[in-house]
């Protein structure tokens, strides 16, 4: 199979969800727990301890080298539109924090681990955010 880095393809994106999916499996084998990014940010603030610290700041730096690391490998930049002001990306940051809090987590614990695990809170999260989310599109883009 070649691969073509510039295009989106549902080889692509298979393989990009074979990565998390495996990263949702390691964690889970090795540490008994659900892949949530905002849990795993949290914990950063106050780890049960050293390891707990290392391992969370190993995975939030994998996340920030993964660009670079394709970029040294491919030749090639990550191509992205901004779809909002600097200003709207942050107050969406802050509900989409607000939320991960209410909701007991985000959408890569629920979304990705939740429904996998059949979990009917993570069910009803995501049926959540995601009604949220395309109602939000919907009046940012066509009534507002």
């Amino acid at each position: 199979m070649t691969i073509n880095w510039q295009a989106f393809t549902p080889e692509m994106s298979f393989l990009g969800g074979m990565l998390i999916g495996i990263a949702a499996l390691i964690l889970m084998l090795t540490k008994g727990r659900v892949l949530g990014v905002s849990g795993i940010l949290s914990g950063l603030i106050s780890p049960a301890s050293a390891f707990e610290f290392t391992w969370r700041l190993a995975f939030v730096a994998g996340t920030i080298l993964a660009p670079i690391l394709f970029y040294v490998l491919s030749g090639t930049m990550i191509e992205f539109t901004a779809v909002a002001q600097s200003w709207q990306l942050y107050g969406a940051a802050l509900l989409v924090g607000i939320g991960t809090a209410y909701g007991s987590g985000c959408t890569s614990g629920h979304g990705i681990c939740g429904i996998s695990r059949l979990s009917v809170r993570s069910i009803i999260a995501v049926m959540t955010f995601m009604t949220t989310a395309v109602a939000t599109v919907f009046i940012i883009r066509h009534l507002i």
